[in-house]
Parts: structure tokens; C-alpha cells; sequence
């Protein structure tokens, strides 16, 4: 991870829009709120558990302490997409007939959320089904003048390097979009085309997000619903904060 230049990290701004971990890293210190969003799928399936009253511990993806980590919070460790039981399917989280606490990692949301968890006072799990309810509780709880940084998860290319994903970007922008109602001001350049991003993309939101690459790649690989699942703009009411490294229900 790269130390971010002073220019990076939009600091003139108090509403704040980067990509991946490194972006987290570059706007989130001095933040008030930090929102991660990382549509296809980790924010998606924490938007449906905090629904049901479900705890979302995120973690670090691939990381072999996993096991211990979800022992030592007595929680279920997600597993593989399309195995028994929960996983980062947002359908797996819907359907399962119980769930407590879970340990959801992810490479990208989940990792970059753990990492946050001890920099910015308050951390969101922001999805499009999640993302006006979340900007109506930044306009009751924080200030007019708070930082807000919001973190496009994107994806990643085999080898490693961060792949921005047109569905974090829209989703994001649906967060962003849904501020200035109430009198947010303070826009970065990045976060301001995010938001116009998702006003032009909102009209065809679903099929945006069945022909975007993410969205080919589950459909191809059996995962439509998860798709349906993640178009379900402001459909959830559920605010999904960091409380003691969990995500619940606010």
C-alpha cells in the first residue's frame, strides 16, 4: 500500500469520493463518516442480513486467522458462493432459515471495511439498496460541515491489481446523489460525477447492472439473483454501521 500525496486525498473537500483500499487510506483519516460500497456483493449481503438482525463481522479475504477470528466472536464463518449455508450471496443471507453473527470476508468491501474499522468513527456498509437511507441518517447525525469519505470498493484483475467496477461507482453515487437534499455541500470533482453517474444510469439501473462486467460474470456463473438482489434501489430501510467490528443495524 502506497502513501497517498497530499493532493490525493481531497482534502479541500468535505465530501469525499476514492477507489479500493488505497483510496480508503488516502480520504478516510479525518473522516466522520467512512462508506464503503461494494455492490456485487459484500455491501449488498449486509444490507440483507442487518434486515433480519444479523451481525456482519467483515475481515480481511483469504487471511488464515479467519477460523479463529469467527470462533473468538462466536460467529459462522461465511463460505464459498454456492456452498451450504451463508456466503457472499446476498440470496444465501435471504434465504438461510437461521443466522446469528457471521464472518463475511471478502477481497474487496470487507477487507477494506476491517481495515477502517479502527480509523474513522463511523463506518457504513452502503449498497443501491441501502444508499438513501444511509444519506438520510448522515443528514440527522453529523453536522452540515462533516468530512465524509466514500469508498468505491471495486474489483479485482487476476493478478491482484484494483479493477474499478462500474456497479460501486453507481452505488456509491446513489449515496452521493441523495446528500444535497439535504443541504450537503462540499463535493469533491470525484464524488460529484459519481453522483451524476448514478443519475444517468438510474433509468436502466437493473439492466446496467445485469451487462456490467460484474454483473455478466454472476449471471454467467449461475448468480442471477444476486444481481436482482443488488439492483433493488432504496428498497431497505436498514443502515448498516460498525459497532465493535460488527455491522448492525442502526
Amino acid at each position: 500500500m502506497s502513501e497517498a500525496l497530499p493532493a490525493h486525498r481531497q482534502l479541500p473537500f468535505t465530501v469525499r469520493c476514492e477507489w479500493g483500499l488505497d483510496g480508503a487510506m488516502a480520504i478516510a483519516p479525518g473522516a466522520e463518516l467512512a462508506v464503503v460500497v461494494d455492490v456485487l456483493s459484500f455491501t449488498t449481503c449486509v444490507s440483507v442480513a442487518v434486515e433480519r438482525g444479523v451481525e456482519v463481522f467483515p475481515y480481511r479475504w483469504k487471511d488464515g486467522s479467519a477460523e479463529d477470528f469467527a470462533r473468538g466472536r462466536r460467529a459462522q464463518l461465511a463460505g464459498r458462493r454456492g456452498g451450504p449455508g451463508p456466503s457472499l450471496s446476498p440470496a444465501s443471507l435471504r434465504k438461510a432459515p437461521q443466522l446469528g453473527r457471521v464472518v463475511l470476508p471478502s477481497p474487496n468491501g470487507s477487507t477494506i471495511s476491517h481495515a477502517l474499522a479502527g480509523l474513522a468513527p463511523r463506518v457504513a456498509a452502503v449498497s443501491l439498496r441501502n444508499a438513501r437511507a444511509t444519506a438520510e441518517w448522515a443528514a440527522e447525525h453529523l453536522p452540515p460541515g462533516a468530512v465524509i469519505a466514500v469508498v468505491a470498493a471495486g474489483e479485482q484483475w487476476p493478478g491482484g491489481a484494483l479493477r474499478p467496477a462500474l456497479e460501486d461507482q453507481l452505488g456509491a453515487g446513489a449515496f452521493l446523489a441523495a446528500l444535497p437534499g439535504h443541504r450537503r455541500t462540499g463535493f469533491s470533482p470525484e464524488a460529484m460525477w459519481a453522483a451524476h453517474a448514478f443519475a444517468a444510469a438510474e433509468p436502466r439501473l437493473a439492466e446496467t447492472l445485469r451487462e456490467c462486467s460484474s454483473g455478466r460474470e454472476l449471471i454467467f456463473g449461475g448468480y442471477a439473483e444476486d444481481v436482482e438482489i443488488a439492483a433493488e434501489l432504496n428498497a431497505s430501510t436498514a443502515v448498516a454501521l460498525l459497532s465493535d467490528g460488527a455491522f448492525c443495524r442502526t
